[in-house]
């Protein structure tokens, strides 16, 4: 058996390789923060993140395909926690916190993530889980939309990993962009084809006015999104999570073009295993968060070369 991804931190796929659709959950505790930068977001109890909420952290997070239909995968998440007692106690109950965010894969009579899938999720969750590709969330991701899904590439679940000033930092993107993935040169891994088979170069059609001639159809809206978890063992608070978040999302510009679009729903979270939180300098907060800024690029490749890398 691998070792742990990261201790503290269970991660959890369930994918439907048929319907092209699945869910990934990450159970804790956890602190936690969120940092949104797109504009087509489909979420649930974000607020929960924030360092003002009542709850002091979350029981889980839960990335899922489906669009918004998908979020029905966390009422399984929220059951199967239940079940087990994990909660935040109200004095009646303890309920589950589980904030989640959706990407969109849908396609016409397939199946969407629900309440069972979320169950599923959990009850493959594990500390070594380390699969990357087309797997959970990222089952039906895809890169590259400019011309429409037929001539995207496949996207999906990557990990990145860093250790700096003795903590460990692993980042894990779902990535199902509308722009390309570019290298750390500005060279396309991933994106959209022309009939040709070569990359076309998205912002390059944006700003030269040529994609409007084009004969295929324009790109639909609310159908990409990338979501990341940077997952740190440092004794970061909710305020410090927020600044690492907003440095991870950084990753996203170096490494998609165009990024946090219209069309996409791109949101970043930053989350500590560690049961208690310190004050650090920020010298430390800047430290974890380059480190997690260079993780969740690496995370973003990953999740793009997972077959090339077989």
């Amino acid at each position: 058996m691998s070792s742990a991804v990261l201790a503290g931190l269970r991660i959890g796929h369930a994918t439907d390789a048929r319907a092209g659709t699945g869910c990934t959950v990450f159970i804790g505790p956890f602190r936690g923060a969120c940092e949104v930068t797109g504009f087509a977001t489909g979420t649930r109890e974000l607020d929960c993140l924030s360092p003002h909420h009542l709850v002091p952290g979350i029981d889980a997070l839960l990335f899922t395909g489906g669009s918004a239909f998908g979020l029905a995968a966390a009422e399984g998440v929220v059951a199967w926690l239940g079940e087990r007692g994990i909660g935040f106690d109200t004095g009646e109950a303890r309920v589950p916190i589980v904030p989640a965010a959706v990407l969109y894969d849908l396609a016409p009579g397939r199946r969407r993530p629900d309440a069972t899938m979320g169950r599923a999720a959990c009850d493959n969750a594990r500390e070594d889980n380390d699969a990357e590709g087309r797997v959970g969330a990222g089952t039906g991701a895809t890169v590259g939309k400019i011309l429409g899904r037929a001539s995207a590439s496949p996207g999906g679940v990557g990990i990145g990993r860093a250790r700096v000033a003795g903590h460990d930092i692993v980042a894990i993107a779902v990535v199902n962009a509308f722009g390309d993935i570019l290298d750390g040169h500005g060279g396309i891994l991933a994106g959209a084809r022309g009939e040709d088979g070569e990359f076309v170069n998205a912002p390059r059609l944006l700003t030269t006015g040529v994609l409007p001639a084009m004969p295929r159809p324009a790109p639909t809206p609310i159908t990409s999104t990338t979501l990341a978890a940077v997952v740190t063992d440092a004794r970061l608070g909710r305020v410090d999570l927020l600044r690492v978040a907003r440095m991870a999302s950084t990753a996203f510009a170096r490494r998609i073009s165009p990024v946090n679009t219209p069309y996409d729903g791109d949101v970043v979270f930053a989350l500590s295993t560690a049961r208690e939180a310190v004050d650090v300098a920020p010298v430390e907060v800047l430290t974890i968060g380059t480190a997690a800024a260079a993780a969740t690029e690496e995370a973003i490749v990953r999740a793009v070369t997972h077959e090339m890398r077989k």
